[in-house]
């Protein structure tokens, strides 16, 4: 089992790094070329800067059994219909009975910003709670998958 990590915008990879430390699972980090991850304690592949790349490096590599962090929709759904335990990095898992809701409230969004309907308050910033949401998950995740 490897923990493989879409490290682009990836704002809990200290928490993967913790977590994964402490129940020895390798990580594995991948980012395109516009982004330099420089840290010891996991594995780096940068792949070309093209708007996929790292989404299709990290949906090859992937097994069934492995863990996934994301927190995009459509390489989520490749992951696990692979059998991949995907985790979003705002702290749920993907599963095959959420990824379908998720898919269309993208869609929806996509088709408003398209219509050019604006949302008061835009996105809000990154809490400690929210970290600590995803490191609940996430450990939990490799309990139990390390039972």
């Amino acid at each position: 089992m490897n923990i493989l990590v879409d490290a682009d915008a990836c704002p809990v990879k200290d928490i993967i790094i913790s977590c994964g430390s402490e129940f020895n699972i390798p990580i594995i980090m991948v980012t395109d070329t516009s982004h330099i991850i420089d840290e010891d304690g996991f594995k780096v592949v940068t792949v070309d800067k093209s708007s996929d790349s790292a989404d299709l490096f990290i949906a090859n590599l992937s097994k069934k059994g492995d863990v996934a962090v994301t927190q995009d929709y459509g390489l989520a759904t490749l992951l696990v219909a692979k059998g991949v335990h995907t985790v979003h990095q705002n702290g749920f898992l993907y599963t095959n009975e959420n990824i379908d809701r998720m898919l269309f409230e993208r869609h929806l969004s996509k088709e408003q910003r398209r219509n050019k309907k604006r949302f008061k308050g835009g996105m809000r910033k990154r809490t400690k709670e929210d970290d600590e949401k995803f490191r609940k998950c996430f450990f939990e995740l490799l309990k139990s998958l390390s039972i």
